[in-house]
C-alpha cells in the first residue's frame, strides 16, 4: 500500500480548503471586535483609514495564534462526522482500513497546523505584536503632539496634558495652558501665543510667548510663580520615547523571556517572562490535543446509520473543559513558578491518552472485528434488498 493513498489526499484536500475558511472568518470576526477598540483612536486624531488598518492589521497573527487549536479540532470533528454521516467512512472501514489509516489524513492536518502555530508563537507574533505597540506608542504621543485642537485639553501622555483656545492659519496656536507633571515639582503653564515646531531629528516642542510658570513647592507648600517672554516646552522629551514604553512580554523573543537581563527586570514579572516562554512552546501541542478528542469520537463506538449527538457533545464539552484547565493553570503558573510543568502536562498527556485510547489494540479493534461489525450493521439492510 503507498504512504499517501488517494483517499488521504482526497480527505485531506476537505480538511486543509476547510480549515483555511474556517479560520479566516473567525480571524475576520474577531479582528472587527478587536478594531473597534481603536475605532475613537483613530478618529479623534484625524488620522486616515490607511493607518486605521495598518495599526489593526498587526494583531492578525496573534488572533490566528490562539484560534487555530480550536479550529483544527472544529474542522475535524465536522469533516469527519460528515464522512461518517455520508457512509464514506463506513466504506473505508469495509475496505479494511484501521483507525490510523482513518486518521491519517487528520494527523496531516494537526503536523501542518502545529508547524504554523510554532512560526506564530516564536517569530510572527512577537514581530508584528512589536510593531503595534511602538505604532500606537506613536499615535498616542508623537502624532498627538502635532494635531493639537482648538479647545480640546489634548492628552499627550499621563503626565502632561495641552489645551490650545485657538488656532490660526499660519500654526500660531492662541491661549496656551499646559500641564507638566513630567517634573519633581507639578507645573501649570499659561501663555499668550505660541507655535508647534517639528522636526525629524528632534521631539515636538511648544515655543511658549509671553506667560506665566506656576510650580507648587511641595515641601513648603509655596507656589512659585515665573514670567517669561518666550519659553520652549518639550512635549516629548529627548530619548525617552523607547524608555518611557515598557514592552510586554509578548514582544519578546524566547530567548529574552528564558534569560531576562536582570537590570530591567522587576521581580514581579519574573513569573511572568517564565510562563509565557513555556506557554509558546508547549501552546500548539494542545492542536494535538483537540483533533484526537474530536477523532475518538468519530472513530470509536457502535456504528449508527442515523448519527447521534451523545458522542460529538462529549467531545466538545472535553475540549472546552481543557480550554478551561489551560486557562486556569496558566494563571496559578504565573503565581507560582513551580508550576509551570502543569503547562507542558496539560498540553502533551490529552494527547497521549486519546492516542491510546484510539490506537491501542485494545481500544483500536482489529480488523475482523471492525469487519464483523459492519457485516451485522449491514446484514438487515442487504437482506431486505435480496428480498
Amino acid at each position: 500500500m503507498p504512504l499517501v493513498t488517494q483517499i488521504d489526499r482526497y480527505v485531506f484536500r476537505q480538511l486543509a480548503a476547510a480549515l483555511i475558511a474556517v479560520t479566516g472568518g473567525l480571524t475576520a470576526l474577531i479582528w472587527l471586535t478587536q478594531s473597534l477598540r481603536f475605532v475613537e483612536t483613530v478618529v479623534n486624531r484625524g488620522l486616515s483609514m490607511r493607518v486605521f488598518l495598518e495599526l489593526t492589521g498587526l494583531l492578525i497573527p496573534s488572533f490566528v495564534a490562539v484560534i487555530l487549536p480550536i479550529t483544527t479540532y472544529v474542522v475535524i470533528q465536522f469533516i469527519y462526522q460528515r464522512l461518517l454521516g455520508d457512509r464514506e467512512l463506513t466504506v473505508m472501514r469495509a475496505t479494511g482500513l484501521s483507525h490510523f489509516a482513518l486518521a491519517r489524513p487528520a494527523l496531516g492536518l494537526v503536523a501542518v497546523a502545529m508547524f504554523t502555530g510554532y512560526l506564530l508563537t516564536l517569530w510572527l507574533v512577537p514581530v508584528s505584536y512589536t510593531a503595534f505597540r511602538e505604532y500606537q506608542f506613536e499615535i498616542r504621543n508623537r502624532i498627538a503632539a502635532f494635531l493639537l485642537q482648538e479647545g480640546v485639553f489634548t492628552k499627550i501622555s499621563d503626565q502632561l496634558t495641552v489645551y490650545v483656545r485657538a488656532r490660526e492659519r499660519d500654526g500660531t496656536l492662541r491661549g496656551i495652558l499646559v500641564d507638566d507633571g513630567r517634573q519633581q515639582s507639578h507645573a501649570t503653564i499659561l501663555a499668550e501665543s505660541g507655535r508647534l515646531i517639528v522636526s525629524d531629528t528632534v521631539p515636538p516642542r511648544v515655543v511658549l510667548v509671553n506667560g506665566s510658570r506656576q510650580e507648587l513647592d511641595r515641601q513648603t507648600g509655596r507656589l512659585n510663580v515665573l514670567t517669561f517672554s518666550e519659553n520652549t516646552i518639550e512635549l516629548l522629551q529627548a530619548g525617552s520615547a523607547e524608555a518611557a514604553r515598557f514592552r510586554d512580554p509578548e514582544e519578546l523573543g524566547l530567548s529574552e523571556l528564558l534569560h531576562p537581563d536582570p537590570q530591567i527586570l522587576a521581580p514581579n514579572m519574573i513569573g511572568k517572562y517564565t510562563v509565557e516562554a513555556h506557554k509558546r512552546l508547549a501552546g500548539p501541542l494542545t492542536t494535538a490535543s483537540f483533533a484526537l478528542v474530536g477523532l475518538v469520537s468519530v472513530l470509536l463506538g457502535t456504528f449508527r446509520r442515523h448519527g447521534g449527538l451523545i458522542r460529538p457533545t462529549i467531545a466538545v464539552l472535553t475540549v472546552v473543559g481543557l480550554l478551561a484547565i489551560q486557562l486556569g493553570v496558566t494563571n496559578l503558573a504565573v503565581r507560582n513558578t513551580a508550576l509551570v510543568p502543569l503547562i507542558w502536562i496539560e498540553a502533551v498527556l490529552p494527547t497521549l491518552v486519546a492516542a491510546w485510547v484510539l490506537f491501542a489494540p485494545r481500544f483500536g479493534h482489529n480488523r475482523l472485528v471492525q469487519q464483523a461489525r459492519l457485516r451485522r450493521d449491514a446484514g438487515p439492510t442487504m437482506g431486505g434488498a435480496a428480498q
